[in-house]
Formats: structure tokens, C-alpha cells, sequence
């Protein structure tokens, strides 16, 4: 696909990353000269100088022939984003999509309005990035999750720590105690992930990543060693749109929610704004606050300031201090691998949170969903099987699906079950399916 990059901040230069690495031609427009000498040394893609909203700009760069336009400038440039997408529409851009700041236009009749103007869908990353902290917090055992067709399929992801029941057993072991109820369809160990063998033995500090049915879902989260909490009183670090959007959307279904920001002008606007919230004055980082705020008597602590560094540090003293759940939004990729092993138990990127929602319109229109999973370049698709497909013709043991990827559950109808080699997959089945990137673009080819 030809795709262009309207805007190289943080967002956009990952995007434009993870793109490139699998074969589309990229290009990446931003006024900034240093942004695009920073990225194309990083990265295979085409750089074009200007301003995303600039028609002459767009045409430059080759916008007409476009199949996927972005316009994800920074999160104040929201209205150079809404008319760039816009533009290249109009321009012949074959999907557009553009970053917002604004909940607003995500309302069901503003998305129609977004339609009829030519913008294919709106996207707000710290949003998103909330609503996963969000989930993380109902769903605590667990240091990522995700489910599908309302909770037939869930996708389960939890470390392993000493003494849990998985330690030096074999996946073959764990698949005869499962029987029919989930799989376990990745390893991450060290940073590096796994598609497990029979024989893989489970360590301390790997990664599981479980595709369960939902009756099979607590039987999965039990080898965890870990139960699921009550939540009831949050402390949230950071008082920026993603902090502010967790504690307005958990006021009314927890008892206490304390919200720390070091900016006094941010903490009187979020006083005036959120109704059960208390809002603190005051700087994270400092443990003497944390204690005389009441930190020993929260069961979840959030951080999710505009420094990685502080985030995994607050989390770090929090957990000490035996707070039961911590999460982290952690931006630095290489930081991310380093808050896992300091006993941080989630870590939210909204980067990658981002790319999910992007890549589906990179792939075959039969995926509903992808899922790219924190601390591994792995994706979890989703998707609807097309009655003509490859996938449909034999068993999958005869099918030479790649080995770089595997089909963990199925749905059809109400009926939910795990794949193995012998299952024959059916036209409109949900298929969920763990790939390497590199495997996708084959993945994709038995789908369409």
C-alpha cells in the first residue's frame, strides 16, 4: 500500500516505524525539517517538507494516489489534522483517518458528520489509553486483556512469578489440564516472544499470553496465582487528559479517587471539573507526599504524568508501599521492558494502543480488530472468514499455515472452541489468530 504520514511527532514517527517494516511505501510529511531528518534516518520511508493541510504540500506528496492517508499531528494541532484529512480526500485518497483531542466528535451522530465530510474514522489515542487503563483495572489479575464478540473469546495475558502453578511446567502439560477451555498461544521471555512447542517450559517473569473461552476464562486466570481484586480506592499521578479521563469515568463506581498533579493551575481546572475526585497539589515523585496522601490505603495506583521515568518510579515506590495493582503509561520503548521487571504490573503505551487501530486499515477488510501487545512486536487479528478464503479448504495441519503464527480460538455462532491441526475452519467463523509482523501479510492471504 502507499500510505502517507500527515505529522511526525511521537505517534506519527512510530506509526510511520512499524509501517515500513512491513512493505508499504511510506511517506511522512511534517513542516519540521528536523523531525523528518530524525525519522529517515530511522526508518525506509519517503520525507516530504511541509505543512500536512498545505494542498501543494499533499500533492508533492503524492497524495493522490494515496490508499491510506494519516493526519496524526500532535494533539494540539487537532483542527490541522481534521482539514488535512479532508484534503486528501478530496485530493483521492482511499482512507483517511485523523487524530483528535476532542471526545466530542466521537459522538454517534458527529461520526456521521466526519462520514459525509470524507474522513473514514477519528481516532483519540489518550482516550483510548484510558479506556485500557480502565479495563485493566475491572479485569486486575491480568497485565493485559482483551475480548471478543461480547466475551466468547477473551485474550489473557499475566506474568509469571515464583511459586505460581506454571513455573517448569511443559505447554503440553498445561494443554492436558486445559482440555478445550484456552491455549496458550505466546511466550514473552526477555523481550523476545515465543510461539510455545509442546515441550516449552514456563519460567518466572514470562509473559503468558492465553486465548480462553469464556467459561474457561477463570480456569486460565487460576494459573496466574493471583485473584481478582476489589477496587475501591485509586490514586492517579498526572493530571493531563488521560489522568483526568480514568477519574471521570470511575467516580461513581469506586468509593475514593485521589488525582496528584504538580501543576496548580491544572489542579484548579480539574477541581472545578471532576465531582468526586480530590485533587492534590503537589510532585509524585516525592514519597513523603505519597505516604501522608494515604498511599498504603489504595488498591490501585496509575501513573500517567508526561514523564516515563517518574511514571515507572511512582509505580515502583507504590508497589513497595503494597499497593496492590500498579499501572504505568510508559512512552519509551526501551523503558518499557525495564517497568516490567521492576515489578510494574501494567504498561500502557498509547502508541502502540494507536497502532492497532490503524493497522486494520492495512489489512484485508475481513479483520475486525488488532491488537499490537505491549513488551512484543506481535499482533493479535481478528477476523471474519470469507466464505472463498484459503483458510476454509482443509485442515489446518494441510492448510501450510505459517509457523510464525497461530489460530488460538474460533467462534461460530454461539459455539466457541480452540483450534488445533485437525480443526476445519467454516465460512463467517471468528478466527483469532497471534502473528509475528512478518508473518501477517501471509496470514492475511488466507483470509481474503
Amino acid at each position: 500500500m502507499k500510505i502517507i504520514v500527515a505529522g511526525a511527532g511521537s505517534v506519527g514517527s512510530h506509526l510511520a516505524k512499524m509501517l515500513s517494516t512491513e512493505r508499504h511505501e511510506i511517506t511522512v510529511i511534517d513542516a519540521d525539517e528536523s523531525r523528518l531528518k530524525r525519522i529517515s534516518s530511522e526508518a525506509d520511508i519517503i520525507t516530504c517538507q511541509g505543512s500536512p493541510s498545505s494542498i501543494s504540500t499533499q500533492i508533492k506528496a503524492g497524495v493522490k494516489n494515496a490508499d491510506l492517508f494519516i493526519a496524526v499531528s500532535p494533539e494540539q494541532d487537532q483542527d490541522i489534522n481534521i482539514v488535512a484529512a479532508m484534503i486528501a480526500k478530496k485530493l483521492g485518497a482511499g482512507k483517511v483517518t485523523a487524530r483528535i483531542n476532542n471526545e466530542e466528535y466521537q459522538k454517534a451522530e458527529n461520526k456521521i458528520l466526519f462520514k459525509e465530510l470524507g474522513i473514514d474514522s477519528l481516532f483519540y489515542p489518550e482516550k483510548i489509553a484510558a479506556d485500557e487503563i480502565i479495563k485493566l483495572l475491572r479485569q486486575n489479575m491480568m497485565s493485559d486483556f482483551m475480548d471478543y464478540a461480547h466475551g466468547k473469546l477473551q485474550l489473557i495475558v499475566f506474568k509469571v512469578t515464583e511459586g505460581t502453578p506454571l513455573v517448569d511446567m511443559k505447554t503440553e502439560t498445561l494443554r492436558k489440564q486445559s482440555g478445550t477451555l484456552f491455549r496458550t498461544v505466546a511466550i514473552t521471555r526477555s523481550g523476545k516472544t515465543i510461539i510455545p512447542l509442546p515441550s516449552t517450559t514456563f519460567k518466572v517473569n514470562d509473559q503468558v499470553h492465553i486465548i480462553a473461552r469464556k467459561e474457561g476464562f477463570e480456569a486460565a486466570v487460576s494459573f496466574s496465582g493471583k485473584d481478582r481484586l476489589a477496587i475501591n480506592n485509586i490514586m492517579i499521578l498526572g493530571g493531563g487528559r488521560i489522568g483526568k479521563m480514568v477519574a471521570e469515568k470511575l467516580e461513581n463506581s469506586v468509593e475514593c479517587i485521589k488525582l496528584i498533579d504538580k501543576n496548580p493551575e491544572r489542579c484548579e481546572h480539574l477541581s472545578c471539573e471532576l465531582k468526586k475526585t480530590l485533587v492534590i497539589n503537589g510532585d509524585g515523585r516525592n514519597s513523603d507526599l505519597l505516604l501522608d496522601e494515604g498511599i498504603k490505603d489504595v488498591n490501585a495506583f496509575v501513573a500517567v504524568s508526561d514523564s516515563s521515568e517518574t511514571n515507572i518510579l511512582s509505580c515502583v515506590v507504590a508497589k513497595r508501599m503494597g499497593v496492590d495493582k500498579v499501572i504505568a503509561e510508559v512512552e519509551n520503548f526501551e523503558y518499557m521492558e525495564l517497568a516490567e521487571s521492576m515489578g510494574v504490573d501494567s504498561v500502557i503505551n498509547k502508541k502502540l494502543i494507536t497502532a492497532g487501530r490503524i493497522f486494520r486499515f492495512t489489512t484485508s477488510s475481513k479483520v475486525r480488530s488488532i491488537k499490537v501487545l505491549n513488551g512484543t512486536n506481535a499482533e493479535v487479528l481478528e477476523y471474519i472468514v470469507n466464505p472463498s478464503s484459503l483458510i476454509t479448504t482443509g485442515k489446518l495441519r494441510e492448510l501450510n499455515f505459517p509457523e510464525e503464527a497461530i489460530i488460538g480460538g474460533v467462534i461460530r455462532g454461539n459455539e466457541t472452541f480452540m483450534a488445533n491441526g485437525d480443526t476445519e475452519i467454516h465460512p463467517y467463523d471468528q478466527v483469532v489468530v497471534f502473528s509475528y509482523p512478518e508473518a501477517s501479510e501471509t496470514v492475511n492471504k488466507f483470509f481474503i
